[in-house]
């Protein structure tokens, strides 16, 4: 996404006048472009025709409707390199003055003299929007966030990319005066009739890859912008070789259950390094852990979590394949989509629902046994497989048929790359991509 420099401006400020700061002239021009659009329900996430972007990708026009409402009051807005923050906050917040902490100048400035940014907003008339993105470069803007949403009640669009400085002790979090979103790579329903499942296993969906027109080598680049920018230039960890190896054997973990020890062998460093690195997956929004479902069952369920990688073409890229996935491939990697789609419209934080109460997934430590998701809406359950092959045998429904004795099981689904639904004669629905989506996104599952 391109960047856009923020200087300040000599222009005079009326009442109620726009707000420039550090001077945003092509800004404004850009905006007034957008202005037209602005009583438009869908936000955009517009792809510039055939222009480059800061990372040298190559991009060609279209735009796909983004499902994120703008909440009403001030927010935190966290999501991968490349998702979509910045120009969904454009696209929304049109007249908002923009504070980027990407372009070094400005980060600069407010590291020579903090209160800069003080003056800056009081510039701003009361109740309007500010956008800052980036805000985890410097996480001392904080305070003035706080001071200006108790005194001059603005409200705030913080943008990030990493949760992990604003998470160290004594960051003002704003203690509860914000509220926290995450947005995701582009959903089916978001990239309407270019959604291809293919293609998105094989790519992923992150709009900064779905922009450019060499994918393969835009997903190279991405995890080393990732390295560079996220990890090294953020010191996020001390041992960046360490990292560096541990990235691409965590990507082989993908839909798996988590051998802690497994991995800390495997990458070189110490189990507890280990933990500390699946945390920094977890607030640089490229990985998420999925629990174990816990019932009193007569049998014990596992305790470890799953790890599940949120786009499936940068997990691939991590691992440093860039290939047409093998069919071996596409079964994690179909899981793995679908954990990401049910966790966008169940994961409050996300903004689309809650549409359930609960995710989860299902494997007694007996029997070998294992069903991908139990989801939980209110004390009703709803466990469902996902097999990445068109036609089933009758051992891939092993595990919905063992789950029925667990109590409170209201309904088995499976989901698989076939074209028809149907539904056996023991009760399990058996949900093509296009059905299952459907679901998902209307509530029904």
């Amino acid at each position: 996404m391109a960047r856009r420099s923020l200087e300040h401006s000599g222009d005079g400020l009326g009442e109620g006048g726009p707000i420039v700061v550090r001077g945003v002239r092509r800004q404004l021009l850009e905006e007034g472009r957008s202005r037209t659009q602005r009583g438009r329900a869908d936000i955009l996430v517009a792809r510039r025709h055939k222009s480059w972007n800061n990372d040298g990708m190559v991009t060609h026009e279209t735009a796909y409707p983004r499902l994120l409402p703008l909440p009403q009051r001030s927010f935190f807005l966290f999501g991968m390199r490349g998702v979509g923050k910045s120009t969904w906050a454009k696209q929304l917040l049109p007249d908002a003055p923009r504070f980027d902490l990407l372009d070094e100048g400005l980060y600069q400035s407010y590291l020579r003299d903090p209160s800069l940014f003080g003056r800056e907003l009081a510039r701003v008339p009361e109740g309007h929007w500010v956008v800052v993105d980036e805000v985890q470069r410097l996480p001392s803007l904080l305070n003035d966030v706080h001071r200006f949403i108790e005194d001059r009640r603005l409200r705030f669009a913080l943008l990030g990319s990493s949760a992990r400085k604003l998470k160290q002790t004594g960051t003002n979090l704003l203690a509860g005066r914000a509220l926290s979103r995450v947005m995701l790579p582009l959903l089916p329903r978001e990239l309407g009739a270019d959604f291809d499942l293919d293609r998105v296993l094989r790519f992923g969906s992150v709009a900064v890859i779905v922009q450019s027109e060499a994918p393969d080598e835009s997903l190279r680049a991405y995890v080393q912008m990732y390295l560079k920018q996220e990890i090294q230039a953020e010191a996020l960890v001390r041992n960046l070789p360490g990292f560096a190896r541990f990235l691409p054997i965590s990507a082989l973990f993908h839909g798996q259950v988590l051998n802690m020890a497994g991995l800390a062998r495997d990458a070189g460093v110490a189990r507890t390094t280990v933990t500390g690195y699946l945390d920094i997956l977890a607030d640089t929004q490229l990985a998420w852990l999925l629990p174990a479902f816990e019932a009193r069952l007569r049998v014990k369920e596992r305790q470890h979590p799953k790890l599940y990688w949120v786009d499936p073409g940068v997990v691939r890229a991590a691992r440093g394949e860039l290939h047409a996935p093998s069919a071996v491939e596409r079964g994690p990697l179909f899981e793995g989509w679908v954990a990401t789609l049910l966790r966008a419209y169940g994961d409050p934080i996300t903004g689309l629902g809650p549409r359930y109460d609960g995710l989860a997934y299902w494997a007694p430590s007996t029997g070998g046994l294992e069903v991908d998701f139990v989801v939980r809406r209110g004390r009703h359950l709803a466990a469902i497989e996902v097999k990445a092959k068109q036609t089933l045998s009758s051992r891939d429904f092993s595990g919905l048929k063992a789950i029925a004795e667990l109590k409170n099981v209201r309904r088995r689904v499976l989901v698989f790359l076939g074209d028809r639904p149907f539904r056996t004669e023991d009760g399990v629905d058996v949900l093509p991509v296009r059905h299952f989506k459907d679901e998902v996104e209307t509530g029904r599952i």
